[in-house]
């Protein structure tokens, strides 16, 4: 289906919010439709070549602060609170596919079209590296460079994921349950539940300071329903859609990089050869860093996505 001309006054800088939540400094904010009925959140700062930054769960674009206040320094930066998260609209999962992959990937193509920019580089972590994992199969023409932040491709990771030390992985387990008990059971503690994720992955404090800490949860509490959509996608039709790539013998056909912990060691599996059966120009790199790397440590994550700029 063809997306929708772009709302050009949409597109136009957002009321600032109420209140003092944090934000990016310097970076303007802007409401961009980018297909019926949803708008994205982005905020967009520096000037140069495009870079798009996807941001991961239980998070926002603010996960990318640091990174894209770096990067802004000769690009132009754009970070968007995905379809279902932050900011951004949160439409009803009437058929199983509104949170699907190829849908959220989509709504990046045609934000950045909207914003003036035909061709860009995509940064994703965790789920946002998985709509950039889809962008960069569905939109090649589009997507000139990839990075892919701790995380494997869908079909992949269902397929390394056994044994009692999966148990790290629970959530996505509960989150692909028929709609209706994750939700309930997650919005009857939200903060504990997605706490528990800030808590486990985020190591040293000071990575997530506790005003963006209370920003995710504020964000996340709102959005119980679009979330456990977006994982619920993760167990169908994201997978239906990897496994029928992955027998059509489709191929990532830009520059990737893939920054990763050392996950793969407890679990059994080669991470560097599995990201290579899906990218023949893969830069693999098992990082000494925890999940939230671009918080943890953003010199080193944007002096890598330099790197992947200049190949």
């Amino acid at each position: 289906m063809t997306p929708p001309a772009p709302d050009v006054a949409a597109a136009a800088p957002a009321a600032p919010p109420t209140g003092a939540a944090p934000a990016i400094p310097g970076f303007d904010r802007r409401r961009v439709r980018v297909a019926d009925g949803v708008a994205l959140h982005a905020a967009v700062g520096g000037a140069g070549s495009p870079v798009v930054l996807l941001h991961g769960f239980p998070q926002t674009h603010l996960m990318w602060r640091h990174v894209a206040a770096d990067l802004a320094a000769d690009h132009t930066v754009i970070c968007p609170d995905l379809r279902g998260y932050g900011a951004s609209d949160k439409p009803a999962d009437t058929d199983g596919t509104v949170y699907g992959k190829r849908a959220m990937a989509a709504d990046v193509v045609e934000l950045a079209r909207a914003l003036g920019h035909e061709r860009f580089a995509l940064a994703g972590h965790d789920r946002g590296a998985l709509v950039a994992f889809r962008a960069g199969l569905d939109h090649p023409a589009a997507v000139t460079h990839l990075a892919c932040l701790d995380v494997l491709p869908t079909s992949d990771m269902w397929q390394v994921m056994h044994g009692v030390d999966a148990a790290v992985g629970f959530h996505l387990y509960l989150m692909a349950q028929p709609p209706g008990l994750p939700e309930r059971m997650i919005a009857a503690e939200p903060d504990l539940f997605f706490g528990h994720f800030l808590d486990l992955w985020g190591g040293d404090r000071a990575t997530i300071p506790d005003s963006v800490r209370t920003a995710y949860l504020d964000a996340c509490r709102a959005a119980v329903p679009s979330i456990v959509a977006d994982y619920r996608a993760s167990a169908r039709i994201d997978l239906k859609h990897d496994r029928a790539d992955r027998a059509a013998g489709h191929v990532l056909t830009m520059p990737v990089t893939v920054l990763q912990q050392d996950w793969g060691a407890a679990l059994g599996f080669d991470a560097r050869e599995l990201w290579s059966a899906w990218a023949p120009r893969l830069d693999h790199r098992t990082v000494g860093l925890g999940h939230f790397m671009a918080e943890e440590a953003p010199e080193q994550v944007a002096g890598e996505l330099r790197k992947l700029l200049a190949r």
